[in-house]
């Protein structure tokens, strides 16, 4: 990996000397855009309005427009914003990790300790982990000054970019104007429904489906060229049974539970079964130690009548 950001932390008094790697990737094929007539490539470039002419990315300014003004902005004006020449995370608040609303959270980054003497960056690491509270910070990245959090993942800090209070839409203008009634054996159903699907979060159970179909595609297309068959690669399209507008809400429920019952094997009666192998096997382990015993009984017997 390569660092894409060098500072601190400043926690305190204390200087922690930091690097900054992204902590994720996109795993998605990458496609390019083609003419659907003849395949040629299309490609986006940078043209004056004015004459046509393509523009090198250097060459680039940028614009702010209020309807009467245009401001432009040079890249070594904005270079010279105090926030921005900031090398440094600033550790503003501690607060527990519940506070923290999943919506607010963007882009991750993994930072590693860059100096001889990583002592600093490891102390603030195991108080973040023994108090387990995440670290409030203000930082500057890419022309942009950002809240963020900084946690623990295994042996590493983490920096996670937070979105400003005011980059929130309101949820409430979305709200019903009338909130239907839920009754309670509607609830107590849901709630069932919820148990049946239950269970610990493991990533590596999943997987990018449109990606491993868009892979099988683009190999059965090399294959068969043009005449590809779409139906004879993917199958004919699942129908859902569940599509279409829920008519008896109590029906759908039942059935859900039903169907995933099906699906996944009767915990009792696995626990019953567990349970009647052991006995069945400590059965086996006590007459094994019976038998081996009197084996042992009779063969001093004979050595005592001997």
């Amino acid at each position: 990996m390569r660092a894409i950001w060098t500072g601190s932390i400043a926690f305190g008094l204390v200087n922690v000397p930091v690097k900054a790697y992204g902590a994720t990737e996109d795993h998605d094929i990458d496609l390019h855009q083609v003419h659907d007539k003849d395949g040629g490539r299309i490609r986006y470039e940078r043209r004056r309005e004015v004459c046509g002419k393509k523009i090198a990315y250097k060459d680039l300014d940028k614009v702010f427009e209020d309807g009467e003004r245009t401001i432009v902005l040079t890249d070594e004006e904005m270079e010279e914003l105090p926030a921005e020449k900031s090398r440094e995370i600033e550790v503003v608040q501690f607060v527990p990790a519940d506070q923290i609303d999943p919506l607010m959270l963007e882009k991750s980054y993994y930072l590693q300790a860059d100096s001889t003497s990583p002592k600093a960056y490891e102390l603030l690491r195991r108080t973040l982990q023994d108090t387990e509270k995440l670290a409030v910070v203000r930082f500057a990245l890419r022309q942009k000054t950002r809240l963020g959090i900084l946690r623990v993942r295994s042996t590493t800090m983490v920096l996670q970019a937070v979105m400003w209070a005011d980059e929130l839409r309101d949820a409430e203008a979305l709200a019903p104007e009338k909130s239907p009634r839920i009754s309670e054996q509607e609830l107590k159903m849901s709630s069932s429904l919820v148990e049946q699907y239950s269970g610990d979060f493991t990533p590596d159970q999943f997987q990018d489906d449109y990606q491993v179909q868009l892979k099988k595609l683009i190999e059965a297309k090399i294959e068969q060229g043009e005449q590809l068959d779409t139906e004879a690669t993917f199958g004919e399209p699942e129908t859902s049974e569940g599509s279409g507008e829920v008519i008896d809400l109590m029906e759908a429920l039942k059935r859900s539970i039903d169907g995933r019952k099906a699906k996944t094997p009767n915990k009792a009666s696995t626990e019953g079964k567990t349970s009647a192998m052991k006995k069945a096997s400590k059965k086996g382990q006590a007459k094994k130690t019976e038998t081996k015993k009197s084996a042992s009984s009779s063969s001093g017997k004979k050595k005592a009548s001997g």
